[in-house]
């Protein structure tokens, strides 16, 4: 019987250190919003400054990066707000779902 291997965890001192993307890539989820999202996310790209934060930190892998820009799969994002509090340049607000954008 062999031992089961053990990894140390060290902290990422840098965005290169970052593991490769979210858990799951948009539209890959096995449900869909049932339609009680009341907030979503909206990108200014002209403030996006590529950090990569808000497709890090989506829970639900909705935020997709394409080249150098962001878009947000809304079949699958909750509008739970990450994305728009972990933004350096604020570059992602949320707006109400009925509103335009």
């Amino acid at each position: 019987m062999s031992k089961p291997t053990t990894v140390v965890f060290h902290y990422p001192t840098d965005k290169t250190e970052m593991p490769e993307g979210p858990y799951a890539i948009a539209g890959v989820l096995v449900e869909t919003n049932a339609g009680w999202r009341s907030v979503r996310p909206i990108i200014a790209d002209d403030k996006c400054v590529q950090c990569d934060k808000c497709w890090l930190i989506c829970p639900d892998g909705a935020i997709d990066r394409i080249e150098k820009s962001y878009t947000v799969d809304y079949d699958f994002c909750k509008g739970c707000g990450l994305c728009a509090c972990e933004c350096p340049t604020k570059a992602i607000r949320m707006i109400g779902e009925g509103e335009a954008e």
